[in-house]
């Protein structure tokens, strides 16, 4: 039977398993599989006989009913680990032998597989660390039921510190596909929403309520000043009255400007966000792998942001680019929708009609927003059919798309082409390795003019009415009661600081174990010598150096056990002085018979050889050999004298 020691031990692993899935898993079915647990805690503590196996099959076909009305299937990933769940409680509840105990053990490694389907932090990786061991522990505790628990479990700490080096070489070997295998993890596929190709009053305040990341920047040198990070992404050209649209993306040559600007040289590791684009700072002077310039300046990638990327990229800090467009695109800047907007309309072409250059109609804009006491808010007003006039002569409160969009709208209206750009200013730099984090609530919409022989230049209207926003950020710019998420309030340095420790460690977690993609494992093969290794080359590897270390680890054991013993050494030494006085040992004949008869026969060394034959059978048979005893046995033996 199995012993309540290793059961509690086993029960401890698995409760610790199922914590993560109990947040994923149907409430019903984590409640199930904890009541089959504490079942198994009452039969054991009152010594009762478990139940009929038609019980547990009962139980067994009511829990899987549960499962395919939750998900009308017994297939697949969700379905299958809701079985293993349910199945690791009745595995416990027909648990007798140790074999049972076992299977239950085997049962709790594919659960801690499992949990790495959905996620893969930080957090899961050390959670499912513990429960590896206390589950290795538990099978230890199954083969040696009498053994003290600390020596089981430092047995299973050998055992897994001896799969260290090739759980190493597979990570690093093993040859990578792009993106996640078989669309695992599961949050590779559900990253958190972000910018969307579509703008309307209210989408940006309501993004930036959050403090997931977008993603993380790292500098070669000092970065730029807070101001000029504005990370380019979706370009919005089309207007319906009220809401922004990207239109298509064409492929387009992005001619950088060069006019002796300071450059930047950094990487960005891009969480998931179902979207094509890739964010850099403008202007980009270089594109990363795999990756187009659109006609408008946006890079985007060969598909949807699935999971987490990094690459590197070259940006010059203008806030001017491309100075030739085609007449097609600057016509296309130009349209507004018919009968919307009329005031704003006309304050444009009045503009226009006073025979103002297109600077001076962007100076005027930027004048007229900066002198209409505008307020800077994350709940404006709603707007109505004409959502432009109603920000701009009524309501006079609003986002930052808001000010955009009616910036836009003036700048068309006064006949100069202009475009709405989305993506996210500002970022903060972490204390601890100097790395910029951007999150949704650093979301933001500016606007691009076109400018005769300067191409397109950006203009923040936001700034010209709020300078705060770009110099200190969402929560310098909004009042101090504004309610704002939590990891952006500046009140809280203690936070700060714990959270930049937690962030700079997330981040190398992130590059080298979870960003460890083909094109990482490519530059650390180079790095030791062998480039451009194709899959055939790391497979030859890989079993090579598994070889190597199966070896080494075989020949480690081998001179273990070859090692000779010092209490069997010290008895044959013992052995050896009795055969030379004539009393040599039969094969038949034990240590007590044997120093038995030594001390008949010799009645001069009667105390010794039994004191000698007595320590000799409690190291052997008995207790652990201690050094102290080893060492007292040696030392008998030596001073043993046959007279």
């Amino acid at each position: 039977m199995v012993g309540p020691r290793d059961l509690a031990w086993l029960l401890a692993a698995l409760a610790l398993v199922l914590i993560p899935h109990a947040s994923r898993a149907p409430l019903w079915l984590t409640g199930l599989t904890l009541c089959l647990y504490g079942w198994r805690v009452y039969f054991t503590l009152n010594r009762g006989p478990l139940p009929s196996r038609w019980l547990l099959v009962g139980v067994a076909v009511v829990g899987m009913i549960g499962v395919w009305i939750e998900g009308r299937t017994l297939f697949g990933r969700s379905a299958g680990v809701m079985l293993l769940l349910l199945f690791s409680g009745l595995k416990l509840l027909e648990t007798r032998t140790h074999r049972d105990a076992a299977v239950a053990v085997f049962l709790g490694y594919f659960l801690v597989i499992t949990n790495f389907l959905s996620t893969q932090s930080i957090p899961t990786a050390a959670t499912m660390g513990v429960s590896v061991f206390m589950l290795t522990t538990s099978l230890v505790g199954f083969s040696a039921p009498q053994r003290a628990f600390r020596a089981n479990a430092r047995t299973a700490g050998l055992v897994l510190l001896h799969a260290v080096p090739a759980a190493l070489v597979l990570f690093l070997l093993f040859p990578r596909v792009q993106g996640p295998l078989w669309g695992l993890p599961q949050d590779a596929h559900t990253g958190v929403s972000g910018l969307s190709d579509t703008m309307a009053p209210g989408n940006l305040s309501k993004l930036v309520l959050s403090d997931a990341i977008a993603f993380r920047a790292a500098f070669e040198g000092e970065p730029p000043p807070h101001r000029q990070l504005y990370w380019r992404g979706p370009v919005l050209w089309d207007f319906d009255g009220r809401t922004w649209k990207a239109g298509w993306g064409i492929t387009g040559e992005h001619e950088p400007v060069q006019d002796g600007s300071p450059r930047y040289r950094y990487s960005v590791v891009l969480e998931p966000h179902q979207r094509e684009w890739l964010f850099s700072l403008e202007s980009p002077a270089t594109l990363p792998e795999r990756a187009r310039f659109t006609a408008d300046g946006t890079i985007v990638a060969q598909g949807p942001v699935r999971s987490r990327v990094r690459y590197e990229i070259e940006s010059i800090a203008v806030a001017e680019h491309n100075a030739e467009e085609s007449p097609a695109m600057l016509r296309r800047a130009m349209r507004l929708p018919l009968g919307s907007s009329p005031r704003a309309r006309a304050l444009g072409g009045e503009w226009r009609a006073n025979g103002a250059s297109p600077e001076q109609v962007v100076e005027r804009g930027i004048e007229f927003l900066r002198a209409g006491r505008y307020v800077y808010t994350l709940e404006p007003a709603l707007l109505g059919e004409h959502a432009v006039d109603d920000f701009l002569f009524g309501t006079k409160e609003g986002f930052c798309e808001h000010f955009a969009s009616a910036f836009v709208f003036l700048m068309r209206a006064a006949g100069v082409p202009a475009r709405v750009v989305m993506g996210y200013q500002g970022g903060e730099a972490n204390t601890f390795d100097r790395i910029i984090t951007v999150r949704q609530s650093d979301a933001h919409a500016w606007t691009e003019v076109f400018l005769a022989g300067r191409g397109w230049m950006r203009i923040d209207p936001t700034a010209a009415s709020n300078p705060r926003r770009v110099d200190n950020g969402l929560a310098g710019a909004l009042p101090n009661a504004t309610p704002l998420p939590y990891l952006t309030r500046t009140d809280l340095e203690w936070l700060r600081g714990l959270r930049h420790r937690w962030e700079a460690v997330a981040h190398q977690w992130n590059v080298w174990v979870l960003g460890y993609n083909a094109d990482r494992q490519r530059d650390v093969l180079s790095f030791v010598g062998i480039p451009d290794a194709d899959w055939r080359e790391l497979t030859a590897a890989l079993f090579t150096v598994l070889g190597v270390i199966t070896a080494g680890l075989l020949a480690w054991s081998l001179r273990r056990l070859a090692r000779p013993d010092p209490v069997q050494a010290a008895w044959r030494s013992f052995c050896r002085k009795l055969a030379a006085r004539g009393l040599e040992r039969a094969p038949h004949e034990g240590p007590r018979d044997y120093s038995t008869r030594a001390a008949r026969a010799l009645p001069g060394a009667r105390s010794a050889i039994l004191r000698i034959g007595a320590l000799y059978i409690r190291l052997r048979y008995g207790e652990r050999p201690a050094t102290a005893r080893v060492a007292e046995l040696r030392r008998l033996v030596r001073e043993l004298r046959l007279t």
